[in-house]
């Protein structure tokens, strides 16, 4: 029989509204099925830590309620477990709050699964495990740790509906093991069959980023065009035992499910297409080919699997230096001379100052994306003549007052600026690193609660 995953979010702070649809059509098709999602970043955990610190009650999806509170008791009644990751730094603290929500949705006996074990800072000495990739040139000396999380895979998650969990709350797992997991349990995979552990890796994979495989970010109008983009679907995935995979979405949606959205999707992120490493499985999709089989739906066929490695990712992330952020605008006729000269004036300010931080200055809609650095391509601009111009001082530094003033240069613009200058405005904002390690499996022993929502709240 066919097995149904739904995802429902891509990112922390992804539309609320997006998983209603997802559930109304998983209901509607009465298959046994699995609603998942996937709201952590790399450094999200991070930033979850910092406002843990501020209130031990925080510290995980900020958006969890929105998002589960028109769906939760649909999931319940038509046995439709879900996973997240949006337990992010206090897997605890979210787990009480969703049951408190099922107290009030009068879902007294909703079981609710709490994961541990991912965040491994104090009992896993950084400095003693190799670094990962080329995060070495990263330079962590004098920075203070803030989170050091690993990424889990599908095994506690299957322990959780193995144990009747309705709602398995979870910190740092990896995207494609909230997919693996029901798979697992319902179908009955062992962990060892790599062929079929593909399938689920690349099930999470395609689906882990909502939207995107449905034609967010794919679409370009005029060249890349998808019907209702406010309406833009979230991902379905049909799953059978033997390893079939088709990636579908809710009839009743924008977007699409075509060749291009799925291609672009199996790339993301992979930074080789025949070893993309999961803690659960190895997947290999060069040899994989796609089949449209019908509207918005298509078929993945050939993927292939080989065993997990023996070492976990630990992502670590430390306070970095600060950010400062100014803006000031300029309009109306020669606006491009005003901001160029604004650019160079608040460059030269900063100069005069010694205030010892790496500056940049952008001018937004000329030229921001396309500069590495303290800019040229704005000055060699010689394009239509822009109605308005927003000017962007950015500077860097590792002390706070000293970014701040270098920020605030964008208010001297207001008065001693060129004509027609206004609408400023700065902020100051602490700077995140990360840097991965790799682990010994072993060493990060994970842990599964599963307790009623009476019990819990």
């Amino acid at each position: 029989m066919t097995f149904l995953v739904g995802n429902g979010g891509g990112f922390s702070g992804d539309r609320v509204d997006a998983p209603i649809p997802v559930v109304r059509s998983l209901v509607a098709r009465g298959l046994p099925a699995a609603m998942f999602f996937e709201t952590l970043g790399e450094r999200t955990v991070a930033l979850a830590q910092l406002e843990r610190r501020r209130d031990p009650e925080l510290g995980y999806e900020p958006m969890l309620e929105r998002l589960l509170e028109p769906i939760l008791a649909d999931c319940f009644r038509a046995r439709i477990p879900i996973l997240g990751n949006f337990g992010a730094a206090n897997p605890p603290a979210a787990a009480r709050l969703v049951a408190r929500l099922a107290l009030r949705l009068g879902l007294p006996e909703l079981k609710i699964a709490v994961i541990g074990g991912d965040d491994v800072m104090g009992s896993i000495a950084l400095d003693q495990l190799p670094v990962h990739e080329a995060d070495g040139s990263i330079d962590i000396k004098s920075a203070r740790l803030v989170a050091a999380n690993a990424y889990i895979g599908a095994e506690p998650l299957v322990e959780a509906l193995r144990l009747g969990a309705d709602v398995v709350v979870a910190g740092r797992t990896s995207d494609p093991a909230l997919a693996i997991a029901p798979l697992v349990h319902h179908f009955g995979w062992s962990f060892d069959d790599w062929e079929k552990l593909a399938v689920g890796a690349a099930c999470g994979h395609l689906l882990e980023c909502g939207s995107q495989v449905t034609g967010g970010v794919f679409w370009d109008p005029g060249f890349k065009d998808i019907p209702d983009p406010a309406n833009i679907g979230f991902p379905i995935a049909e799953v059978t035992a033997e390893g079939g995979l088709v990636i579908t979405k809710p009839e009743d949606t924008g977007g699409i499910v075509d060749l291009r959205t799925i291609k672009e999707q199996l790339l993301y992120e992979l930074h080789d297409p025949s070893h993309y490493i999961t803690p659960d499985v190895v997947l290999d999709i060069s040899r994989c080919h796609v089949e449209q089989v019908g509207k918005d739906r298509v078929a993945i066929h050939g993927l292939g699997g080989r065993p997990r490695p023996d070492t976990l990712k630990v992502t670590a992330s430390f306070e970095g230096s600060w950010l400062g952020e100014g803006e000031v605008s300029v309009a109306g006729p020669n606006a491009l001379a005003r901001a160029r000269a604004t650019a160079d004036v608040l460059l030269r300010r900063l100069e005069m100052r010694q205030l010892g931080v790496r500056a940049r200055v952008d001018l937004i809609g000329i030229a921001s994306v396309l500069v590495s650095d303290v800019g040229a391509l704005w000055r060699g601009y010689e394009g239509p003549e822009p109605p308005e111009v927003r000017i962007r001082l950015a500077a860097e530094g590792a002390d706070r007052d000293m970014v701040d003033q270098a920020a605030r240069e964008v208010l001297a613009m207001l008065c001693c600026g060129t004509a027609g200058t206004g609408g400023a405005r700065w902020r100051l904002t602490p700077r995140i690193l990360t840097r991965s390690y790799l682990v010994l499996r072993e060493r990060v022993p994970t842990t599964v609660s599963v307790r009623s929502a009476r019990e819990m709240a």
